[in-house]
């Protein structure tokens, strides 16, 4: 390694310092204020907003869905392995006996750890752990400059970078905007190669075929600087699994299951059940389906691989039934998100679930509807949360402003989860007695002792007067996001990357584009 790398601004340690230094609050003057790194956990029980025996009556109806109902496997390696395992299977229809499923769900891991290439970023997944990921996925993007546009990979990159710099974001949730100027051949290959350079968090690979999922497996490796072996105890890549709701699983989902649980890689199995479009249309119903789509694919993960690690997903919301437009944000949303909590506890799993909103533009409706979902996951026991932060227009769009906003509500999130403190310091009886009655506070030495950490400092929140803020332009909530993802861009500092690896990491995507990357039919 070069003396350039080793020098204190470019070691891990001076990256680090000076992140630090860069989050350190508002007593910086032009800083954008950071919580630190640090682990999210709720310090009480999840919320229950349906009892015991409705959870029962849930698990019952959806087993009865998958015993006499069953469900689609398209794959014909997946049938033969299901049909070993005891299933009974009718052409592409797999239909499971209550007790196999039951046996397989127990084999499933309640928590493990989600690698990444520093280890600084490594988290729990499970318990009363919660971590944040970016958005994933839009097709496009927006800022207030560039407008409504096409995702491309600058865009790409810089939601990389902001990912990076804020320390509440956890992992990389997929393509925060998909980069279609590259090729779809090989776009996986430029993707992740970015994530591995640009951020040092744990990332995601998609399930489109065999070949993507192996090579997101490689660059993991890669990556981290180990060995298959240790790749393999060491979960260091998840997927997302989607169903084809209502009960189907198809081809590419099927082989990325077989690939990466198989290699003991993380599976989150997710069926997105929208309420009277691709499910029935109560709740409850939908909620049915939901657990029995992803009891089916969470066995097969097991069929796979006894222990491998997975993630239960509830994604269930309802539609607008004028249009059938997806709503987020809603009160069915947030029901729906509470129960999914609730099943996931049910077998003793991991919970993923989403902060979401249907606004077009970063709006009063993008606020309460992303706050609404942020309350149901956050109450209803969410472990790991995707689209975490931009997630904009019902995820067709990934919106920078929006990026950070989200930001802000996670950390109130994770500032509101922190423990309350109760020394006797805290609870002020000296600070009542120096006042006395008829003072105020704002001199007492109990207070400026804790001036510049008494309070949550907000991201983008306007404490300034009225008249301060007429003359700065009357700045709304877009302006003032739009400002602070600028700024976080201009201050991110690209995470040291051992030369070594990088040289091996561009060695393996030259050779795999050479090579013609992967398929684009299935």
């Amino acid at each position: 390694m070069s003396e350039e790398a080793l020098s204190p601004e470019n070691s891990r340690r001076g990256r680090r310092e000076a992140a630090n230094r860069r989050g350190a609050g508002a007593g910086v003057k032009g800083a954008i204020p950071q919580l630190p790194r640090r682990n999210t956990a709720r310090a009480f029980p999840p919320m229950e907003i349906i009892s015991a025996d409705e959870v029962e009556a849930i698990h019952h109806a959806s087993l009865r869905v998958l015993s006499e109902i069953g469900m689609d496997f398209a794959l014909p390696e997946a049938r033969d392995m299901l049909r070993k395992a005891g299933a009974n299977i009718s052409g592409e229809r797999v239909r499971f006996d209550p007790a196999m499923i039951e046996k397989l769900m127990k084999s499933a891991p309640p928590k493990f750890t989600f690698h990444a290439r520093n280890a600084e970023n490594n988290a729990v997944i499970g318990g009363p752990n919660m971590l944040f990921g970016t958005v994933g996925s839009p097709p496009n993007c927006s800022d207030l400059e560039g407008g409504r546009r096409t995702g491309n990979q600058a865009d790409y990159r810089k939601f990389l970078k902001l990912a990076q710099y804020f320390n509440c974001i956890g992992f990389i949730a997929g393509y925060p905007v998909e980069p279609v100027d590259i090729h779809a051949s090989v776009r996986h290959l430029e993707a992740l190669r970015d994530m591995v350079v640009l951020t040092d968090k744990p990332f995601h690979a998609y399930s489109l075929g065999s070949e993507r999922i192996l090579d997101g497996i490689e660059i993991a490796r890669i990556g981290r600087g180990i060995s298959l072996e240790q790749l393999e105890r060491e979960p260091s890549l998840f997927t997302i699994v989607n169903t084809n709701s209502p009960l189907k699983l198809d081809l590419p989902m099927l082989r990325g299951i077989i690939e990466m649980s198989s290699r003991n890689q993380i599976v989150c199995i997710t069926p997105f059940t929208l309420a009277g479009a691709m499910a029935p249309v109560t709740v409850a119903g939908a909620i049915v389906e939901q657990n029995a789509e992803a009891l089916a694919g969470l066995a097969f993960t097991q069929v796979v691989r006894k222990g491998a690690p997975v993630i239960y997903g509830g994604f269930t919301s309802n539609v607008d039934m004028k249009s059938g437009a997806p709503a987020f944000g809603t009160p069915e949303y947030m029901k729906a998100c509470i129960v999914g909590g609730q099943m996931a506890r049910r077998y003793n799993l991991p919970y993923r679930t989403s902060n979401t909103c249907a606004a077009n533009t970063v709006d009063a409706q993008a606020a309460y509807e992303s706050v609404f979902s942020m309350w149901g996951l956050t109450m209803g026991g969410g472990n790991f949360i995707m689209h975490g932060a931009g997630w904009l227009e019902g995820g067709l769009v990934a919106s920078f402003e929006k990026f950070v906003l989200d930001c802000d509500l996670i950390q109130m999130v994770s500032e509101f989860l922190q423990p309350l403190d109760t020394s006797e310091d805290a609870l002020g009886v000296d600070a009542i007695r120096e006042v006395g009655p008829g003072g105020h506070f704002f001199g007492a030495q109990h207070t400026l002792a804790r001036y510049s950490t008494a309070f949550y400092s907000p991201i983008i929140s306007d404490w300034r007067n009225n008249q301060q803020w007429e003359a700065a332009g009357k700045p709304e909530a877009a302006q003032r996001t739009n400002a602070v993802y600028k700024q976080a861009l201009a201050e991110y500092v690209e995470p040291i990357l051992d030369p070594a690896i990088r040289e091996e990491l561009d060695a393996f995507v030259e050779k795999r584009k050479r090579e013609g990357g992967a398929p684009t039919d299935f």
